[in-house]
């Protein structure tokens, strides 16, 4: 029973910590929206309260909440999304070049975030040589290995490294309504930049057809890989 019970709390901990390491996450993602649509003269996103990392004024009831719940208590890799930042382009200087980098701004600040949390990691894991067993158990089961404040700070900033990984991957991928496909429209002429979009009305379609085949899970797969092994390292 004693068991039992230490094993619910330390799933109950999991998730929770991995579904704060998100909701974080998709807040500083769709802030460096924000941020560059400002930067380049759009701002819709600072006027509606849009740049700020409360998670709160981004919610998603289903992106942030229902479906990285499901994948926490499954034990997949967990990731979601927030509502969109509103960008007009038509109030941008240059509207196709700059929409391009308002759509890089989003993975480019994951990205960001997780080189900070897994500096901050490699920090706490050289002064308590114990942290290396967190990171490994998160490798093998992705649950709380152990309690106390140090392991807790451990497996969240775990988390935020990998669920930063995986939602900079995912978005980059060049599928409308993807921020990937925002920065290849940026690259591409005018008339094949058109046509292109124009994926957007079976953009969703086309998303969940990548998560239903695991042509996301094999790209992924790989790549976390590589990010264990240099944070063991």
């Amino acid at each position: 029973m004693y068991h039992a019970r230490v094993a619910f709390l330390g799933r109950i901990l999991t998730i929770s910590f991995q579904l704060v390491a998100l909701l974080v996450s998709v807040a500083v993602h769709e802030s460096a929206h924000g941020m560059v649509a400002l930067h380049f003269g759009d701002r819709t996103a600072r006027d509606l309260g849009r740049i700020s990392w409360n998670p709160l004024r981004h919610l998603d009831p289903i992106g942030s909440v229902l479906v990285p719940l499901m994948l926490a208590i499954t034990g997949a890799p967990v990731f979601g999304w927030a509502r969109p930042v509103p960008v007009h382009a038509e109030n941008l200087g240059r509207p196709r070049r700059d929409m391009a980098w308002v759509s890089a701004a989003g993975p480019v600040s994951n990205l960001a975030l997780a080189g900070l949390a897994a500096a901050l990691l490699m920090a706490l894991k050289a002064a308590f040589p114990g942290v290396g067993s967190v990171i490994e158990t998160y490798a093998f089961t992705g649950s709380v290995s152990a309690f106390g404040l140090q392991p807790a700070v451990a497996f969240f900033l775990v988390s935020l490294v990998i669920i930063n990984v995986v939602l900079a991957v995912f978005n980059l991928i060049p599928v409308p309504p993807l921020d990937g496909a925002g920065v290849l429209s940026g690259f591409l002429s005018e008339r094949l930049a058109a046509g292109f979009n124009q994926l957007g009305k079976l953009g969703f379609v086309l998303v969940l057809a990548l998560l239903w085949l695991g042509a996301f899970d094999v790209m992924l797969r790989p790549i976390l890989a590589w990010t264990f092994k240099f944070l063991l390292g």
